[in-house]
């Protein structure tokens, strides 16, 4: 089993609904339309591609494109043929909602926890969708790029010894 044919199976099942592939570093990067997500992890998994397990789920955040301000990331692994995909959705940050693989894949459970608690992306159908590392009362997303990295008033420190 190749990349191109994972692709190729992808456009066939579900036409017009990617919206960007990539090859970075020999991994099959796919961007989707965010409802059509679950639909195409379905596909993957019960289908001859046989992509059984969920390697991991993260958010991502870029200020600077509003049009897709948020996104999840989502990795899958074919364990007989040790091929790996990656299914990105992307979104606005007011609309920071994509649907639960928690009844595809379990695993998917806390992952989607550690995102929204991070990134505050909400996870439609989620069965206990609440902060998993961070203090319940905490009030903010810490992945969130809101806040600069460093204090622009200090003195103490000479930017050029860290080659800036």
């Amino acid at each position: 089993m190749t990349s191109e044919l994972v692709l190729e199976a992808i456009n066939r099942e579900f036409p017009d609904k990617v919206l960007h592939h990539s090859l970075p570093y020999g991994l099959l990067t796919v961007e989707v339309k965010r409802e059509a997500l679950k639909k195409i992890v379905h596909y993957l998994k019960v289908s001859c591609l046989k992509f059984i397990f969920l390697t991991d789920i993260c958010g991502i955040h870029f200020p600077e494109n509003k049009e897709k301000e948020i996104g999840v990331v989502y990795h899958l692994h074919n364990l007989e043929d040790n091929i790996r995909v990656r299914l990105k959705v992307f979104m606005r940050r007011e609309e920071a909602e994509v649907d639960s693989l928690v009844d595809i894949f379990y695993g998917a459970n806390w992952m989607e926890r550690e995102t929204y608690d991070f990134y505050g992306i909400k996870f439609t159908g989620h069965p206990d969708l609440r902060p998993i590392l961070n203090m319940p009362d905490l009030g903010y997303h810490p992945m969130l790029k809101e806040y600069r990295l460093e204090d622009g008033t200090r003195t103490d420190k000479d930017d050029k010894m860290f080659g800036r």
